[in-house]
């Protein structure tokens, strides 16, 4: 029996159309869902960004140029913030005179909104070289609107974050500036505003977009928005009454002993927070640029490294008391002068003053006594106790920049070195760490860090409290006593007495320091100029601050006693009143608060 193959039977050409009509439907179904998908990217996923980039400069802009944070002052006694550093909005106006399509009548029109001399505008309208010039900076905004609407070919208008110094005369040296040469990017430049910059400046936005191999925008790539975060803002410790007073009387005693320059520092001695810190000449942050020296820019405070003379005979006091070596009733014979490794070596009034205490070592400022007290101590453990308080060291402050000093005599052979030492000449230290130096006197012998800055505010809100870290003691309790009851004695009976407030107890020294003469060597003579500094504390039993006052080359007065002192008296005086500090003892009826009035020339240190 046979069978006949069995064929398929070939489709009909209705089921072959209805087959390639289903996959052309399939294709267009596939494409319009891919279309949805993407309509949906740009108007719901990716909506922000391309109304971003659909808007104008100024709206891209705040987008993704992040606010600088505020920097406040803290009143100490209110607690109340003030603002001294912060970003405003300012309108610019420019023009790229290429495109200026009517001079005469661009020129009446943007002379008159911007209140300008219609020639000045013409002739910046004609400068064809150049296809971006400013026509204005800080333009009101009547005037901006009055441009917006006017559309001239060729002018724009700009809006810009500059920053803004709304409250002068509380010193550039220590708030700093910023540099802003582009929009996109400012730097914070010296002070707080550069140690700080990363934390004020924020971090920029971008937007990305996927491209291909050549850099193209891939037309169904991705694009994502990265919004600007604004700066942290800075709380700092300098109160802001305490601060403009300083620097309104640093550049009066400048001014006053005719002085090159000048410093003061005002600090917490139990914490290390800073008071105030100013200098003079200084510079203002919303003018930093009007100035005729950039040294200027340079904060003495902490970067005026010298010799510091006899306001380190405290320290080398120290030494003597803390090793047990002597007492301030310890007595030495003064003969006026020695010879050390081939060199004299004299107090500076070349006198012979005979049987001496400690304490009128300190009253007297003797040279010659404190090479006693640094060879009864010994050159290692005298070098040991000098380097526990950090001298050659930086302090660490938050602030942009710091100098470590010099007490690398210490380290070299022959005895003169550290006889020169312990009267503060042959070594370089900073005004701050003469200051934190004092701090260990004044609360029982612990050295602490200074600090400007207390908090530290995050875009979200947080406060960052800044905590400094604890002190750590340097020396005895009962040293710190002995050596703070000398520095009375100097300020009751001697050469500190303008430093003096009445009713209360100040402790501190001045210090007449010669200043080294690179050329020739040596020292340069005091008709040439001398650098007078008081430093000390008050009240002396409870100290609320420590102060340093650093004057250079006064002309006319001889020695600290007859600048520096009276100058710390005064501000003392103001700080005592302040902080609302009720005497300490009984105010005599004659008793006159000392100020910085001319004052007779004085022969001692």
């Amino acid at each position: 029996m046979s069978h006949r193959p069995v064929t398929a039977r070939p489709p009909s050409d209705e089921r072959i159309i209805e087959r390639r009509i289903w996959s052309v439907g399939a294709l267009f179904f596939l494409g319009g869902m891919v279309l949805v998908a993407r309509f949906f990217q740009l108007q719901v996923l990716e909506h922000k960004v391309y109304q971003l980039l659909a808007s104008d400069e100024h709206v891209v802009a705040s987008a993704l140029i992040p606010r600088r944070g505020t920097i406040s002052f803290r009143d100490a006694r209110n607690q109340t913030l003030e603002p001294v550093a912060l970003d405003r909005e300012q309108w610019t106006v420019t023009v790229n005179p290429r495109q200026v399509k009517n001079v005469s009548e661009e020129a009446q029109g943007l002379a008159s909104a911007l209140q300008l001399a219609e020639p000045a505008v013409e002739q910046m309208l004609q400068t064809t070289s150049s296809r971006y010039l400013v026509l204005a900076k800080d333009v009101p905004l009547t005037a901006v609107d009055t441009i917006s609407q006017a559309r001239w070919p060729g002018v724009s208008v700009e809006k810009q974050l500059v920053r803004d110094y709304p409250a002068p005369g509380l010193g550039g040296q220590v708030l700093g500036f910023v540099s802003q040469q582009d929009v996109r990017k400012r730097e914070g430049i010296y002070g707080v505003e550069g140690f700080y910059n990363q934390v004020l400046a924020g971090q920029a936005g971008h937007v990305v977009a996927e491209k291909d191999a050549y850099g193209r925008q891939l037309a169904f790539g991705s694009t994502s928005l990265q919004q600007a975060v604004n700066g942290s803002d800075l709380v700092l410790t300098l109160d802001p009454t305490i601060q403009y007073t300083v620097c309104q009387t640093i550049k009066q005693a400048v001014q006053h002993f005719e002085a090159v320059r000048g410093t003061i520092i005002v600090m917490d001695p139990q914490t290390g927070a800073m008071y105030a810190m100013c200098s003079a000449p200084d510079f203002e942050p919303a003018d930093y640029g009007n100035v005729s020296d950039v040294s200027v820019y340079n904060n003495l405070a902490t970067l005026g490294v010298y010799e510091p003379g006899s306001i380190f005979k405290a320290v080398t006091m120290g030494a003597g008391i803390d090793t047990g070596k002597i007492t301030p009733q310890s007595t030495f014979v003064d003969t006026g002068s020695t010879q050390i490794d081939g060199f004299t070596v004299h107090d500076s009034d070349h006198k012979a003053h005979g049987l001496q205490t400690m304490t009128q070592v300190l009253d007297e400022s003797l040279n010659l006594g404190t090479i006693f007290v640094e060879r009864q101590v010994g050159r290692e453990a005298f070098r040991e106790f000098i380097l526990r308080f950090g001298f050659g060291q930086k302090m660490d402050i938050d602030i942009d920049s710091e100098a470590h000093g010099d007490v690398t005599a210490l380290n070299r052979k022959g005895e003169i070195f550290t006889a020169t030492t312990s009267f503060g000449q042959g070594i370089s230290v900073t005004p701050l760490q003469m200051a934190v130096a004092y701090a260990a006197f004044a609360n029982g012998g612990f050295l602490v860090k200074p600090h400007l800055v207390s908090d530290i505010i995050r875009p979200d809100g947080i406060d960052e409290k800044q905590i400094a870290p604890a002190p750590h003691r340097i020396m005895d309790s009962r040293t710190a006593q002995l050596v703070t009851a000398m520095m009375i004695d100097v300020v009751e009976h001697g050469h500190g007495k303008h430093a003096g407030v009445p009713g209360y107890y100040v402790a501190g020294k001045t210090g007449t320091a010669q200043i080294p003469d690179p050329k020739n060597g040596g020292y340069l003579t005091s008709k040439d100029g001398t650098i007078g500094t008081f430093a000390g504390f008050a009240p002396a039993t409870h100290p609320k601050f420590v102060m340093l006052v650093r004057l250079d080359r006064p002309a006319n007065v001889n020695f600290a006693e007859s600048s520096a002192a009276p100058v710390f008296g005064q501000l003392a005086n103001f700080l005592l009143n302040y902080f609302q500090i009720p005497p300490e003892r009984p105010i005599a009826p004659n008793a006159v608060p000392t100020s910085f009035m001319p004052v007779a020339s004085s022969t001692k240190p």
